[in-house]
C-alpha cells in the first residue's frame, strides 16, 4: 500500500511522517522547507504501508520544481490513498486544492490539521458536514502533539479501496460544466487507454490545452473548438476559468461547513509589529544574530577548552611506554587525532548551532526575515524567497541548493545556489570558530562572518549584471509562531548531527591516518611541491597545500588536517594572524564538497555547476591574496 501525504506548503505533512515512522523529514516553520520525496513504512493493524510527504504545493501544475514534483508523483505513481492535508486555520484557501485531488478519484481522507489554531482564529468547522459537501472522510488532528492520529488511521484504513463520493455540491457553473462533460465524452468515446480519470484529463484540457493520451486528432480539434468559445465567452484563458470555479466552490463549502467568530487575543500579533517594523524589524535581526552568534562561539569555546585538556591527559597516559618513532605510534597517533578533532573541536560549536538554527526555524521567525531582506535582494536581482536558502545554507549547503527549487525561474535558482555555497556551512562555521575565533578572538570571527556577507551581497550584484532579468514580486505565506517541541527540535539536530558521526567523523579519522603515513613515508611533501604555487600566493605554509585536498570531501577535515600537517593542536605557535585569517577565508570561499557539487549539479546542470565552481575557486584566491596585501600594508 502506499499512501501520499499531500498539501499546501507548511501545513503539518512532514510533522505526522516523522511522528508515526520516525524523524525522517526535516521539519521547519516555513514554506518551501521539503522540496524532496520522503517515504516511511508504518503498519496498519495487520497490513504495512509506505507513507509518502510530497513537497508543498498549491496546484498539481505547479510554478515550480519543488511543486512540480508533488503534482509528476501523484501522477506517475500508483497511490492508494491519498491523504489530503489541510490547515485548519486556512481552510478556505486550502481547498482548492483538496478539490483538485478529488479530481484523481483516488480513495482520500481530508486530514483537518492545526484545528487548535482555527479556533483560536474564531474558525469552528462542522467535521462531519464537511466531509458530507466534499464526498470523503474528514478528521481533525493537532499534528505537532499527535492529537487525533488514532481516527486518522482508521479513517485511512476504512477508505482504501474506496473513492470520493460524488456531491452535488461540488457543482460547477452550468456553462463551465457543461464543456467540461462534452470534452469527457469525446475522451470517453476516443476509447484511449488512460490510467487517469476521463473527467480529469477533461479538465486538465480545459485548464492547459494538454489532455493525457488523447491520440484522434479530430478529438482534439472538437475539445479546442469547445475550450476556445468558452474562453471567449468568460474572457479568461482556461487555467483561469478553472482556477475560478474550484476558488467559487471551496468558498461555497467554507460557508456551509464553517463559522467565523472572534478571534482570540493573541500576543503574537504584537511581536509580529514589532519584528516585521520597517525599522525595529532590522535591530531585532541584527541583535538576534550577534547574540546567536555570541552563544555559540560562548559554549563551543568553553567546550572545546575543557575537552582539549582532559582528552590531551587521557592520550599522554594511553602513549605512556610507546616508541614514538615506529609506524604503530604514528598510526595510534593520527587515529587518536582524529577522534579528538571530532570531539573536541568539531561538536562543541556544531552541536549548538544545529540546536538553534532548528530553533528559529520552528519558532517561524525565518519568513520573517525573508521579508525584511526582500528589499536587499531585490538590488541584487532576486526577492526574499530567494532568503531561505541562503539561510539553510548556514546550516548545511546540500539543503540549500535543493531549497532553491522553489524560485521560478532558472536563473533565479542558479543565482541563489551559487550565493548559497557561499554562505559558510555548519562545517566552515566550525572552522571559523575553532581557528579563528578560539586563537584571535571572537571579533575577529565575526569580521568573517561580516566580510561573507559584504561578499555575497556584491556576488549577487556582479551575478545580476551578467545575468540580467527582472524577478517577480515576493509571494511568501508567513506562518504563524509557535513553541517548538523539544523532542522535535532533539530528532532534527540528531537527524543533522548523524552525517557528521556516522559519515564525517570516520573520515577525519581516516583523513588523519593518510595524511600521517603520507608523512611517515614522505608522500605529502610531493603534494606539498605541487600545490606550492598555490599556497605561496596565498602567503601561507608550505605544509597545509595537502590540507586543502581534504577539504573537497568535507570542510571540517581541513581543520583537523591543519594539525596533522604543522605537527602541532597549537595552531598560533607556527600560523601568524595574516596566514590563520588568510586560511580561513580560502577555507570559507573555495570550491564546497563534493556532496554539495552533486546537489547543485542535479539542480541546475553540468555546466553551470563548472562554472560556479570555477568562481568559488577565483573568488577565494582572489580574497585571501587581497587579505595577505592587506596585512602586509598594515604595521
Amino acid at each position: 500500500m502506499r499512501i501520499a501525504l499531500a498539501g499546501q506548503p507548511n501545513c503539518g505533512k512532514s510533522t505526522i511522517l516523522n511522528y508515526v515512522a520516525g524523524y525522517r523529514s526535516e521539519t521547519a516553520n516555513f514554506p518551501g522547507s521539503s522540496v524532496k520525496v520522503t517515504t516511511g513504512n508504518i503498519r496498519l493493524n495487520g497490513f504495512v504501508a509506505e507513507l509518502v510527504d510530497l513537497p508543498g504545493t498549491y496546484t498539481l501544475t505547479g510554478s515550480n520544481r519543488a511543486e512540480s514534483i508533488a503534482g509528476e508523483y501523484l501522477l506517475d505513481h500508483k497511490i492508494d490513498l491519498i491523504v489530503n492535508v489541510v490547515d485548519a486555520s486556512l481552510l478556505c484557501r486550502s481547498l482548492e486544492l483538496t478539490l483538485e485531488l478529488r479530481e484523481l478519484s483516488i480513495p482520500m481522507v481530508v486530514c483537518l490539521n492545526m484545528a487548535d489554531d482555527a479556533v483560536r482564529k474564531g474558525i469552528t468547522i462542522d467535521g462531519g458536514r464537511l466531509s458530507e459537501l466534499l464526498g470523503v472522510p474528514v478528521v481533525k488532528t493537532i499534528a505537532r502533539r499527535g492529537e487525533g492520529f488514532d481516527k486518522l488511521f482508521v479513517a485511512i484504513k476504512e477508505t482504501i479501496g474506496v473513492p470520493p463520493a460524488e456531491s452535488p455540491a461540488l457543482a460547477w457553473d452550468k456553462d463551465v460544466e457543461t464543456v467540461v462533460d462534452r470534452i469527457e465524452k469525446m475522451i470517453r468515446n476516443a476509447g484511449d487507454e488512460s490510467p487517469y480519470p476521463d473527467k480529469f484529463r477533461a479538465i486538465r484540457y480545459l485548464e492547459t490545452g494538454f489532455c493525457y493520451s488523447i491520440r484522434a486528432p479530430e478529438i482534439s480539434a472538437q475539445a479546442l473548438k469547445l475550450k476556445t468559445a468558452i474562453e471567449r465567452k468568460r474572457g479568461r484563458t482556461g487555467d483561469a476559468i478553472v482556477m475560478g470555479e474550484r476558488h467559487d466552490v471551496s468558498l461555497r463549502v467554507f460557508e456551509q461547513a464553517a463559522t467565523v467568530g472572534k478571534p482570540q487575543s493573541d500576543i503574537r500579533n504584537k511581536v509580529d509589529a514589532v519584528v516585521t517594523h520597517p525599522v525595529w524589524g532590522y535591530l531585532v535581526l541584527f541583535g538576534l544574530l550577534i547574540g546567536f552568534f555570541w552563544a555559540i562561539f560562548g559554549i563551543g569555546s568553553h567546550i572545546e577548552a575543557f575537552l582539549q585538556a582532559h582528552l590531551a591527559s587521557g592520550f599522554d597516559q594511553l602513549s605512556r611506554g610507546m616508541n614514538q618513532h615506529t609506524l604503530g605510534f604514528t598510526l595510534f597517533k593520527s587515529a587518536w587525532d582524529g577522534l579528538v578533532g571530532g570531539a573536541a573541536i568539531v561538536l562543541p560549536y556544531l552541536v549548538p548551532f544545529l540546536f538553534g538554527l532548528a530553533v528559529l526555524e520552528d519558532i517561524g521567525y525565518l519568513p520573517r526575515v525573508a521579508y525584511l531582506m526582500d528589499g536587499l535582494l531585490h538590488r541584487i536581482g532576486l526577492h526574499g524567497t530567494s532568503m531561505l536558502p541562503l539561510i539553510l545554507g548556514y546550516g548545511c549547503s546540500v539543503p540549500a541548493c535543493m531549497a532553491a527549487r522553489i524560485l521560478p525561474s532558472r536563473r533565479d535558482r542558479f543565482i541563489a545556489s551559487v550565493l548559497a555555497i557561499l554562505v559558510p556551512c555548519s562545517a566552515r562555521s566550525n572552522v571559523i570558530f575553532a581557528l579563528v575565533a578560539f586563537y584571535l578572538g571572537p571579533w575577529w570571527a565575526l569580521a568573517i562572518f561580516l566580510l561573507n556577507i559584504a561578499i555575497v551581497i556584491g556576488s549577487g550584484w556582479m551575478m545580476r549584471k551578467i545575468w540580467p532579468e527582472v524577478s517577480p514580486g515576493m509571494v511568501l505565506e508567513v506562518p504563524r509562531y509557535q513553541w517548538p517541541r523539544i523532542s522535535i527540535l532533539l530528532s532534527k539536530v540528531w537527524l543533522r548531527l548523524r552525517e557528521f558521526i556516522t559519515l564525517c567523523w570516520p573520515l577525519l579519522i581516516g583523513g588523519s591516518v593518510v595524511l600521517a603515513l603520507a608523512n611517515y613515508f614522505g608522500w605529502d611533501h610531493a603534494i606539498n611541491v605541487a600545490l606550492s604555487p598555490l599556497t605561496r600566493l596565498l602567503g601561507l605554509p608550505f605544509a597545509v597545500g595537502t590540507t586543502l585536498i581534504f577539504g573537497l570531501l568535507r570542510k571540517e577535515l581541513t581543520l583537523i588536517m591543519l594539525a596533522q600537517a604543522l605537527g602541532t593542536s597549537h595552531v598560533n605557535t607556527v600560523m601568524t594572524t595574516a596566514q590563520i585569517v588568510g586560511y580561513t577565508l580560502f577555507i570559507t570561499f573555495y570550491m564546497p564538497c563534493l556532496s554539495t557539487v552533486a546537489a547543485l549539479a542535479k539542480e541546475v546542470g553540468k555546466k553551470l555547476t563548472t562554472y560556479a565552481m570555477a568562481y568559488t575557486f577565483a573568488l577565494a584566491v582572489l580574497v585571501c591574496v587581497i587579505a595577505r596585501l592587506v596585512a602586509v600594508a598594515l604595521p
